[in-house]
């Protein structure tokens, strides 16, 4: 990284103070930054002349940029020059790996949620696995970008990862790199009567390609759609545009949602263009501890603007939002920093509580010690807490509906209940227009 440091810092400090200058305090703030200035040289310097072995200044600096933003919340980071590279092909291209979306809890890489009909998924991984080294090489301790850069490789390697699942013995994982698609909508009639379209993920053609799923549902079903289910569970989320863009084609106008920087004043509202793709025909939304960000903002506004029925378990809780900054460029990679909160178009900041269902039904029989043992984006190291001083409620297990004893372990449960609920809704509706 081609960055004289202590220049940019002591001319940052600088332009700092000459800012500040009319400021309350303004002088003590500027010895401060100078100061911290200094102590940052001279660490550097200290290193790069005592330390038992050669040091590349690049490294330590790239490594004390990554401990600042560490300092902060668990979705601020630095990306640097490649894997910069390889953020931009997420949202627009495809690379070569496994297909899950992990973050950093308590020193373990932590899979979040597996994306669909990708090789994690296909293998089994599940929302809380622990990965705990790579091709039998220990990641515990390693930051994101790290453990992201071991998984991913040329399409067609194989790949061991080796897995930590609650109390049971660690396992290991052979896996096959395959070709992550940006394709993150899929579509079918369930029952044939039953338009379903399954939204995995947030990428720059999400709308696009919903909108395209929509049309052929219509094709296939020789006219309007009668109601739709919507299953964006273990949707780790993804562009904010795209949130917006994809909850407007079943609003006609008003709020999407409103995001608030630092600044409380600065407050931005997204809304809806006028026209609603599928003509007000019901809506049932499918999420889960797994539905996170992008796909909270979704289910949140469709919610509130009571244009459809959630369905399942509360969401993971992701309520900020992240910019990413490039650095010269892009050529010194960019900050990943958490800019602003987001709110429901009632003003819900989902922060660490997440979003609850109007039904909660569970897809597998609940265990009360695995239950406590779930976790979601509060129980994250730095995690921000949610302004209102809201808390994330535990659903009590006595109300959650759970699949009877005999019900077979490859259906899906809550998809069957959706099913039966859109049903119910489409007859009510026309029934009403009759």
């Amino acid at each position: 990284m081609r960055i004289n440091i202590l220049a940019s810092l002591v001319a940052f400090g600088m332009g700092a103070a000459a800012i500040a200058v009319s400021a309350e305090g303004a002088q003590s703030n500027q010895e401060d930054s100078f100061r911290n200035l200094v102590l940052f040289g001279d660490v550097l310097s200290r290193i790069e002349q005592d330390y038992v072995t050669d040091t590349a200044q690049s490294e330590l600096i790239e490594a004390a940029i990554e401990g600042m933003l560490t300092s902060l919340d668990p979705h601020s980071n630095y990306h640097n020059p490649d894997s910069y590279a390889d953020l931009r092909v997420t949202t627009r291209g495809e690379y070569g790996g496994l297909g899950m979306e992990v973050t950093s809890r308590d020193d373990f890489i932590t899979v979040v949620s597996p994306i669909a009909d990708t090789p994690a998924e296909r293998a089994g991984l599940m929302t809380n696995d622990r990965i705990i080294a790579v091709d039998g090489d220990s990641i515990i301790g390693h930051s994101i970008d790290e453990a992201v850069e071991l998984m991913r490789g040329a399409v067609g390697e194989p790949v061991t990862i080796t897995i930590a699942r609650g109390d049971d013995e660690p396992f290991d994982v052979n896996l096959v790199r395959d070709t992550i698609p940006l394709r993150t909508v899929a579509s079918r009639l369930e029952d044939e009567t039953i338009p379903y379209i399954r939204v995995a993920g947030f990428n720059d053609r999400t709308t696009e390609m919903l909108l395209e799923s929509i049309t052929e549902l219509e094709n296939e079903m020789d006219g309007q759609l009668p109601g739709l289910i919507l299953d964006m569970r273990n949707n780790p989320g993804g562009l904010l545009q795209q949130a917006i863009t994809v909850t407007e084609v079943f609003l006609d106008g008003g709020e999407v949602v409103s995001t608030r920087n630092r600044d409380p004043n600065d407050t931005q509202r997204y809304n809806a263009r006028p026209g609603d793709r599928i003509n007000g025909a019901p809506v049932v939304i499918l999420i889960n501890g797994g539905s996170a960000s992008a796909a909270e903002i979704v289910a949140g506004a469709l919610q509130d603007r009571q244009r459809a029925t959630l369905v399942g378990m509360t969401s993971f809780g992701k309520g900020s939002v992240q910019t990413i900054i490039p650095l010269r460029g892009g050529a010194d990679g960019a900050l990943r920093l958490t800019t602003g909160r987001y709110y429901t178009p009632a003003g819900r900041s989902i922060q660490a509580t997440g979003i609850e269902p109007d039904i909660h039904i569970s897809s597998f029989p609940i265990d009360p010690e695995e239950e406590n043992g779930r976790y979601s984006e509060a129980d994250l190291d730095g995690a921000l807490v949610n302004e209102t001083g809201e808390e994330r409620h535990e659903a009590d297990i006595a109300q959650i509906e759970q699949p009877p004893a005999d019900w077979p372990e490859d259906e899906d449960y809550q998809l069957a209940r959706a099913i039966e609920i859109l049903r119910t809704q489409m007859e009510s509706q026309q029934a009403a227009l009759q």
